[in-house]
């Protein structure tokens, strides 16, 4: 039995100890249950890694209220542990860097300097969904565009609509940040930010075609891949970083 005071300070450690002490609840071996609430609130607490624990660990808060739900899953030792294991298998994934790509700490480390709470919270969700929840993860990449453009231009006093779209919500801060195409003059550097108010649309209507966020119709729907959300998670968050760089640049300057 763990003694909350030896509870590891390492992430993957402690899902290490969390996937073992539901094993031991599972089948038959003894388990702290406040060891086990303390580390599920741990991890309830990280925005990041939240979304990627299993889902009877954000369901239930104590073993003995998850006991009847392995219970039901499985009457054998072996389908429990094949339960729990597979469950887990995301959140080590991502733990052991299996579910990350080379921008992910570029952008992590822009974003959680602009807003821990808001938008690396969103940045974070993004990430995590991008191989478990393909719909879900294009949605949150948009949404990561909305928000940080929008608290770039509150934080510049600058006025938008809720109806406004995403495209042209870009068009305001992308006027703002002087990186509109139409305000400079060198070919490359008009091309690039063309290109980047391109990848903006483009989110909108890979978001709009083939995320949950829409019902689909048609008889043979579209269904969006991990492939296709890393598109859209890795596209949102290079362009979110680049709009806060220029933010804290242009308008951060001591």
């Amino acid at each position: 039995m763990y003694l909350q005071n030896e509870i590891p300070s390492s992430r993957i450690e402690q899902a290490t100890m969390l996937e073992g002490l539901l094993t031991a609840r599972a089948t038959g071996g003894s388990a702290d249950d406040g060891v086990y609430q303390h580390l599920r609130r741990e991890f309830m607490a990280d925005p990041v890694l939240c979304d990627l624990l299993p889902p009877f660990v954000r369901t239930y808060r104590n073993l003995s209220a998850f006991w009847p739900y392995i219970q039901r899953a499985s009457e054998t030792y072996a389908g429990r542990r094949e339960i729990i294991n597979k469950a887990f298998t995301p959140l080590m994934d991502r733990l052991e860097g299996s579910n990350t790509a080379p921008g992910d700490k570029v952008a992590s480390d822009a974003l959680e300097t602009f807003d821990v709470a808001g938008v690396h919270s969103v940045w974070g969700k993004a990430i995590a969904r991008r191989s478990t929840d393909p719909d879900g993860a294009i949605t949150v990449a948009r949404t990561l565009l909305e928000t940080v453009i929008k608290r770039i231009l509150d934080e510049c006093g600058e006025t938008y609509s809720d109806k406004d779209d995403l495209p042209k919500l870009y068009a305001t801060v992308a006027k703002l940040l002087n990186l509109a195409p139409n305000q400079h003059t060198e070919e490359p550097i008009k091309a690039i930010l063309g290109g980047a108010l391109n990848l903006v649309n483009g989110i909108g209507t890979l978001r709009n075609r083939l995320s949950d966020s829409h019902g689909r119709g048609g008889k043979l729907p579209i269904r969006p891949s991990p492939r296709h959300a890393s598109l859209a998670v890795n596209t949102a968050g290079a362009i979110a970083t680049f709009l806060v760089e220029t933010y804290q640049e242009k308008w951060e300057e001591p």
